[in-house]
């Protein structure tokens, strides 16, 4: 895990200190960061090269949220994949932001992704969540089969409409139109969501009796009761006729 040294405390290190302890490459305007198991984006990053770069790297890690990005104004593309990212992960503001990839992380819940990246990615067209259980495919679970998988297609390409790409597959017109169709139906529900629905009904509802409120105690339970029946079965498969001899006609 990455940790700073006393000299980045101090405030006294260097871009060569930096580029000699930690390792980024750099080729133009594209930064990689990979294989350092830091668990956040480490500060320097953005200090050195946050206005420099549009596109960075910071697969095999073991980040859990993508706050410090926000040093990067002008980033357009993110490569997140096998990182620790679940769905408490803090998406700050990246307007220029164009292609994310988060695929191999911890993402469950898909609904609170796409909410987070309404808010802060306005410009993204390229999307790919492979191998998250928000993702329902047959490398998040052998469960899923490819219905599954095409109604979150359409939920999250109706959600996202400037998506162009969706988990490396292109977002045909016909997907599209479907999408904006039924896109807002294939929202999947939270547990909690059942649980309060669940909850709301039990508080409302109230115990159903078919006998009359005098055939009642008043602990409701019910008593036995009798009365003449208004309606008599007359036909041949009548249960009554079975105990009707024939000496009795």
């Amino acid at each position: 895990m990455y940790e700073p040294s006393q000299a980045q405390e101090n405030g006294s290190h260097s871009e060569q200190d930096f580029n000699e302890r930690l390792g980024p490459i750099v080729e133009g305007t594209h930064l990689s960061y990979i294989e350092h198991a830091c668990v956040k984006i480490p500060e320097e990053l953005g200090t050195w090269y946050g206005s420099k770069v549009t596109r960075v790297d910071l697969s095999f890690n073991q980040i859990t949220t993508l706050k410090g990005l926000e040093r990067f104004p002008q980033l357009e593309e993110l490569v997140m994949d096998n990182n620790a990212l679940d769905d408490s992960l803090h998406v700050p503001l990246m307007p220029h932001l164009h292609t994310l990839h988060m695929n191999k992380n911890t993402i469950s819940d898909i609904n609170i992704l796409v909410e987070k990246l309404q808010m802060s990615v306005p410009s993204l067209t390229f999307l790919s969540l492979l191998g998250n259980e928000a993702c329902p495919n047959e490398l998040s679970s052998s469960e899923k089969d490819e219905e599954d998988y095409q109604r979150y297609r359409y939920f999250v390409i109706y959600s996202i409409p400037t998506l162009r790409f969706l988990d490396h597959r292109a977002v045909s017109v016909k997907e599209r139109n479907e999408a904006k169709r039924i896109g807002a139906l294939m929202k999947v529900a939270r547990p909690a969501d059942v649980d309060d629905a669940e909850d709301a009904l039990s508080s409302n509802s109230t115990l159903y009796s078919p006998l009359p409120s005098q055939a009642r105690n008043t602990d409701g339970n019910p008593q036995g009761t009798y009365g003449r029946c208004k309606y008599v079965y007359y036909g041949r498969h009548s249960e009554g006729n079975r105990f009707i001899r024939n000496n009795d006609l």
